[in-house]
């Protein structure tokens, strides 16, 4: 009887042994089959401007379209049911963009004038309605630190940025940009560590400016005699989209090594880039030719040509919070175009003043804008 119960003993212990090394393993992490870490979450940089993820910041905004009337000085406002102005007051010399502040509480209207008689005119948002105006040196477009530290006032005539107080719009220092002739629009890194600025002029190039310590990192030259416009990050934060005017398409940009990795025939005169409210497009608009090119995120490609009916001169603009709607300014034609996001089919056309430039749709979904006329996170 005791041999037996030794017996079964002896063949339990290797068992229970067996299983407090397997517990102390779990315990431990152990995994037999794959010790890799999980994957990381994709990223999305525009995962907060989504439909319908409006920031309670903009509670009480009217929903419109600001449209600056660069050679007529004035603002138009559209009323985006009724499809049609419902206003129209004067600003400044030579309006360009009207730009969300990072609060979201206020559109400017940035009114670069001759160099010299630049201002910019405060919107109130939950009325339509203009305040009074401010005298800022040379502003054709203005974008914001991500933190709201500062505004960047794209001082164009000086090839310089001008950061300022972004409520007293007070000088508070200056990147010189000496090698980008006619520094334009930019768009912001994933991390927000840097900003990429367009050069319109001379050969064309980019300019990528350190925010932290204020400064010009690179410069990459794109093309000969090229003209880069607007600029947009893709949504996984690792290329950025260039629409180059005079080439006629958009550049695909590494942003670490400065250089480009591909381009994308779009239309002549590309020159207005949007992101779709599902991140999966892009939006080019072919000022040259009447006509918007939809660019898929994931294949890189065109799969999309919408053009309008009769002709045009699609310019700059945003969509809609719903995502459902393109609006455009028309900009040799003093027209908006308000444009289907589903099929292309032009929705409406606009009169409006002479000279229509960057034009906001208002309010748009975000925590916070960086600028331009909807460049939101």
């Amino acid at each position: 009887m005791s041999k037996t119960l030794l017996r079964h003993a002896g063949l339990r212990a290797p068992l229970v042994l067996l299983a407090v090394l397997s517990m102390s393993r779990a315990s431990a992490g152990y995994c037999p089959e794959d010790c890799s870490e999980p994957a990381p979450a994709p990223v999305n940089v525009y995962s907060h401007t989504t439909a319908g993820y409006l920031s309670p910041a903009t509670s009480g905004a009217l929903t419109r379209v600001y449209v600056p009337n660069r050679s007529s000085n004035s603002i138009s406002v559209i009323d985006t049911v009724a499809l049609k102005e419902v206003d129209r007051f004067p600003v400044g010399s030579r309006p360009q963009h009207v730009v969300p502040s990072w609060d979201l509480k206020t559109l400017w209207v940035a009114n670069n004038g001759t160099g010299k008689n630049g201002s910019l005119t405060p919107i109130d948002p939950t009325t339509g309605k203009p305040g009074k105006q401010i005298a800022v040196d040379d502003p054709y477009n203005i974008y914001f630190m991500p933190d709201g530290s500062a505004a960047i006032i794209v001082d164009e005539a000086r090839k310089q940025l001008d950061l300022r107080d972004p409520q007293t719009l007070a000088l508070k220092s200056i990147i010189p940009t000496p090698t980008c002739p006619g520094i334009n629009h930019a768009d912001f890194s994933v991390d927000n560590s840097y900003a990429i600025f367009t050069c319109e002029y001379g050969d064309g190039g980019l300019a990528k400016i350190d925010l932290k310590n204020q400064k010009v990192l690179g410069h990459l030259d794109l093309s000969k005699m090229g003209m880069p416009q607007d600029i947009r990050l893709s949504p996984d934060g690792k290329v950025f989209y260039v629409a180059d005017m005079s080439k006629n398409g958009v550049w695909v940009v590494d942003p670490k090594s400065m250089r480009k990795v591909g381009f994308i025939p779009t239309g002549a005169g590309a020159h207005g880039l949007y992101v779709s409210r599902d991140s999966r497009y892009l939006y080019v608009s072919n000022r040259m030719e009447g006509s918007v090119s939809v660019i898929s995120f994931a294949t890189r490609k065109v799969v999309h040509k919408w053009r309008i009916p009769g002709g045009g001169s699609p310019d700059m603009g945003g969509v809609s919070a719903d995502g459902k709607v393109l609006w455009l300014t028309g900009r040799y034609n003093a027209e908006v175009y308000a444009i289907s996001t589903s099929n292309g089919r032009l929705l409406a056309r606009i009169p409006v003043g002479n000279g229509p430039h960057g034009l906001c749709v208002y309010p748009q979904p975000g925590r916070y804008s960086l600028g331009h006329t909807g460049v939101f996170r």
